[in-house]
Order: C-alpha cells, then structure tokens, then sequence
C-alpha cells in the first residue's frame, strides 16, 4: 500500500509540474502571439487549393511575400500538396484590390519541387 501511495503522489507531482505550467505557457504565448497581415490571404489560399485539389491532402504551407502595385496587391504562397502517392508543389498567387480587398484573381502554377 505504501508503494502505491508513493507511486501516486509521484506521479501527481509530476503531473502538476510538466503538464500545467506547460499548457499555461502554451496559451499565454498564443494569446501574445500577433496574427500576421496575410492570415486572411493564406486562409483564401488554402480554401482555393482544396476547391482545384479536393482529393488532395495540404501537408505543408509557406507564405512567399507580397507584391504591390498602383492599385492591386499579390499575396503569393507556396502549397505542397499529397494526392496517392504523388507529391508536389503549387504556387498560389491571390491578386486584390488594395483599397477594397476584393480579390482580382486567383492563379496557381504546379511544381515538382
């Protein structure tokens, strides 16, 4: 009987003190954590890409950079995408207007790498 309350008062202990301080760094850092500019464009990316590509699974997601003109501004990410046993790349450029934020167009361009 003595093993096992010493058992559990261990792993009580241990519990308390890797699990919770933990899990309370974890939220406070995403709480802290600034949402960045293009979150509305990779959302739209990753919606289209599912829409060209629905049986397809998106493994992987990197936002490239933004390019602006006079009046429209290009958000371009980069996709890898899994479908079977083949893997690959997709360029997705969202075109919008800077003023409105209505999308111009949306273009997408595979790649083996």
């Amino acid at each position: 009987m003595k093993k096992i309350m010493i058992g559990f008062y261990l792993a009580l202990l241990f519990f308390s003190v890797s699990v919770h301080p933990l899990t309370s760094i974890q939220t406070a850092n995403a709480q802290h954590k600034p949402i960045p500019p293009y979150a509305k464009w990779g959302t739209l990316a990753l919606k289209k890409t599912h829409e060209k590509y629905p049986q397809a699974k998106i493994i992987d997601y990197l936002h490239i950079g933004r390019t602006s003109g006079p009046q429209t501004s290009t958000e371009k990410f980069k996709l890898w995408l899994k479908e079977n046993n083949r893997e690959f790349g997709v360029f997705i450029n969202i075109e919008f207007n800077k003023e409105t934020e209505k999308v111009v167009k949306v273009t997408f361009e595979e790649t083996s790498r």
